[in-house]
This record gives C-alpha cells, structure tokens and sequence, in this order.
C-alpha cells in the first residue's frame, strides 16, 4: 500500500485505506443524458469512482452537464474523473468549466505528445491541474507507451530481452512523468502501468513498487477481454498484487457483449476484493460444486434461494456466512465453518438434512418444506445478531 493519501471528493485513496473500486462507461460523453444514467447505474452497482472520456469539444462542453444530472439526483459526492489523451492540455485550458466539474484527470505521458512537445503538453495538463487542486492519474499503458523512451532503452539494454526492456520503460515513464509533475506542484498523483499480459504486468507493477515513490497504485490488466477470460484473467493479476499489499484501486476491465451490463466489472471487483478478505460487500454463501454423491438438483436450487433471500432481505449483514452442501461428506464440516450452514442428503444417506449455527448442532430438518425452514433459521439468527 502507498504511504501518501490522494483525496478525491469523500474518497481517500491509499495510506493503507480500503481498496477503492472504480469503472468507466463506454457511452458516446457527448451525449450526456446516457452518460449519466450509465454513470448512476456504474454508482449504484459499487463503482466508488467512474471515469469518462474527453476526447473533443463536445465531450468537453457535456461534462458540466452531466456532473448537473448527477448532482440533482443524488450523486453530489460521487467523483467524476476525465479521461485525456493527445488533446488533453488544449481541451483542459479551452473548456475551465469541464476541468473545474471534472474531479480528477487522467493522462497518458505516451500521447501527450510527441518529441519537444511531449514535455511541454505533459506539464500543462499538470499545472492546470495543480492549480486546481485535482489529482491526476499518470497512467502508462504498453499499448502506448512513449515510442522515444523505449527506444532510448532499447538502446542501453541490448543485453536484456525486448520484453524486460518494456517493463523497464514502462516504469521509467512512471518516474520520469513523477519528476514533471511535481516540478509543476502537482503531488496528488496515482500511478498505473498497465498491460495485457499478466506476468508482464504483476512484474511492472512489482517493479514500480519497489521504487518507493509513495505514490498510490491504480491496478488493472488491460485489454482484459470479455466473459470468463477477462474475469480470470484480471482476478489472478490482480490477486497476485494485491496479497503483496501492492495496490491501492482496482478496476476489472471486460469487453461486455452486446447489450450486458457495463456494471459486470463492478460485481467482479467487489467478489474478487471480498474473496481476498480486504473488503466485505454483501452476505457470502458457500456451496458445493456437486457430484457422483449429490442425488439430485435440490443443493443447487437452495442455493440459487438461499442467496437470492439473503441479497433481497439481509444485504447489510456483509459478515454473514451461510453454508449450502450437497452431502455428508463435507457437508457437517463446511457447515460448521459457517455462521450458519445446511448439509443436504446425498444419495443412499438418511432423508435428514442436518443445520448447525457457529459451529454447533442446531437442529435436524426433515419433510419436504426443508428450503422454507431453513430460511425461516437464517432469518431468527440475523434478527438475533441485530
């Protein structure tokens, strides 16, 4: 975890603070209406931070309309981040409303510009932001990285593979674009040095730690992809990071199929954050996968009710731990690490399904109205606890 502490509206960001979940929408910002709403629907999902992007004036001229939208229906301390690149520095200084309504930027040192004018551009976006009093994210990407610095580097380590030579520039862009800033008074920074390829990317971001720059990380693997792979993918990434103590805010970055919700990357920090037991969210339940010994689909489908009930009528009680088991084998064992946990009979066992509450035998179920009893369970434990 970084040692300095980045304030974004309500939300600290690094100095051992929770780990702060952000996502960004994928709308038109020129259309500020839908860029709002999906802004909302990112907030209300989990998404502590969403960025946008800023590409062009009309993108520009939208901002102060949607942080409008957003403030009148509730979402006042929700901040807002701008997403630049190639024209951030003109788009900044030609629309002061955008950059006061923005409450952070984001920029990328390898599109800044290109040879004198790198530098130049680079340290006007940091002034104006230093000005402000808006933190920036200095987000070095692989896919953009500055083609200059890389070929200096290239240069100096002929002895090293091309891909140690890129993790190498990746984090040198991060601490060359640190001593910019902070010559134009900036110091609330985040850095990223984000890439594709997980071993590549753990490796950057370990590297870049090492440094000490007291900085907070931003942890993402880019260009993730969509369903399984990019869930997979960015969970092992940044779980690797993350049990190191490396890492300050995360997104989980998917390609979503057409028409799916932007809000799945949302969901999939939160379970990855919970699962790590760095943040708790809502009620877990613990289940079996089934097998040869389960008898039937009944497990399953007091699963699929047990978690429906507990995110419909206790989603405060983030602690709680409820265990759903297919048979005898693991069942009582699994139950009793639970707050609360049910064994159901597998085949050739007794029609008795066995619940237990921290860890003791509380009673035996039997007859076929086994889902509602146990609901009925859960709910005296909860109301007892509160």
């Amino acid at each position: 975890m970084s040692t300095k502490i980045v304030h974004i509206k309500g939300v600290k960001i690094g100095g051992g603070n929770a780990i702060v979940i952000q996502s960004m929408t994928n709308t038109d910002t020129a259309d500020y209406k839908a860029t709002a709403q999906q802004i909302i629907e990112l907030a209300d999902a989990g998404s502590e931070i969403v960025r946008i992007t800023v590409n062009n004036p009309e993108a520009a001229e939208a901002v102060p309309e949607i942080r409008v939208i957003l403030d009148e229906a509730g979402y006042k301390d929700l901040p807002l981040v701008g997403d630049f690149h190639y024209n951030g520095h003109t788009l900044l200084e030609d629309y002061p409303q955008m950059a006061q309504d923005l409450d952070k930027y984001r920029i990328n040192p390898g599109n800044v510009g290109f040879g004198d004018k790198h530098e130049y551009n680079f340290s006007k976006i940091c002034k104006i932001a230093a000005q402000l009093h808006k933190p920036v994210r200095i987000g070095i990407n692989w896919g953009s990285l500055d083609q200059d610095l890389l070929t200096e580097m290239m240069d100096a380590n002929t002895d090293n593979s091309d891909r140690e030579v890129i993790i190498a520039a990746m984090v040198e862009s991060a601490l060359r674009s640190i001593t910019l800033a902070e010559k134009e008074g900036l110091t609330d920074i985040i850095l990223s040095v984000k890439m594709s390829e997980l071993p590549d990317m753990v490796r950057a971001y370990e590297l870049l730690h090492s440094k000490n720059t007291g900085y907070p990380l931003h942890l993402g693997l880019t260009e993730a992809g969509s369903g399984a792979k990019g869930l997979i993918s960015s969970s092992a990434a940044l779980a690797i990071l993350l049990n190191q103590g490396i890492g300050d805010t995360i997104r989980i970055s998917l390609t979503p199929k057409p028409g799916e919700s932007r809000t799945q990357e949302v969901a999939a920090c939160k379970q990855l954050l919970q699962s790590l037991g760095l943040r708790q969210f809502a009620p877990q339940v613990t289940s079996c996968p089934g097998c040869g010994r389960t008898g039937s689909n009944f497990f399953q489908e007091l699963t699929d009710l047990v978690e429906k009930h507990l995110i419909t009528n206790h989603p405060t009680q983030k602690d709680l731990k409820v265990a759903v088991m297919g048979c005898v084998v693991n069942g009582p064992g699994e139950s009793k690490h639970a707050d609360i946990g049910i064994s159901i009979p597998g085949k050739m066992e007794k029609p008795i399904a066995p619940v237990y509450i921290a860890g003791k035998l509380h009673k035996t179920l039997t007859g076929e109205n086994i889902p509602e009893q146990f609901l009925k369970i859960v709910d005296d434990y909860v109301a007892g606890i509160n």
